[in-house]
This record gives structure tokens, sequence and C-alpha cells, in this order.
């Protein structure tokens, strides 16, 4: 295999490969980039800089977006955030992500009971 192409996933040398998805749908990268900049990084947001990479960072979590857990983690950091603000948001995106579950549930049971009659 060649030293350009990583043994295993979630190789941080595969970003590499953006320029290939930017030669192959190039409209589609410069409008994404874009507006990933208009709600991440854009003057006079009115959330501080700080908190809205934390948030980034707990949708990362929860999306398990290992090249997004990486970049947001390192933005907040350099926004100031602390050990415990990266540790809370790990918790507060877990316990989010259990929500779901749960409430995903509530329709697994529903269903299970139409198909069986119970009530």
């Amino acid at each position: 295999m060649s030293e350009a192409y990583a043994e295993h996933y979630h190789d941080p040398r595969d970003k590499q490969f953006a320029r290939q998805l930017r030669r192959g749908a190039p409209d589609a990268f410069t409008a994404l980039t874009a507006f990933d900049d208009a709600a991440l990084r854009r003057d006079g947001m009115a959330i501080p800089r700080k908190y809205t990479e934390l948030m980034a960072l707990a949708v990362a979590l929860t999306t398990q977006c290992v090249y997004c857990i990486e970049a947001h983690t390192k933005a907040a950091a350099a926004e100031g955030a602390t050990e415990t603000e990266i540790s809370e948001t790990v918790f507060i995106a877990a316990a989010l992500r259990a929500g779901g579950a749960i409430a995903h549930g509530f329709q697994a049971v529903k269903h299970y009971l139409r198909e069986t009659g119970e009530h």
C-alpha cells in the first residue's frame, strides 16, 4: 500500500483527499465552506467564539466525526475553553445522544404494541 494511503480509518493524512472532493464537486465544496465560515466564524456573531466551538464540539461528538472533534477541540482550546468545559461538553453530548435513543425507544414500544396488539 502506498505511503499516501493509510492502512486504517481516520488517519489525519486522509484530509489530503479534500482536494479530490473539491475538484469533483467544486460548487458544492465552495458553498459548504462558505456556509461553514458563515455559521462558525463570521464577524459580529452574538454567541462568543468559545461557546460556538463548544457547541460545534458537542455536535461533532454526537455525529462522531473524528476530524470535527479534533478541529473543534483545538479551536475551543484556542478560544480559552478549559479542560473542565471540554469534559462537561462531552457529557452534555452524551446525555443528549442517550436522550435521543430513549425518545426513539418510545417509537420502538409504539411499533411493538401495534405489532403485538398489546396495550
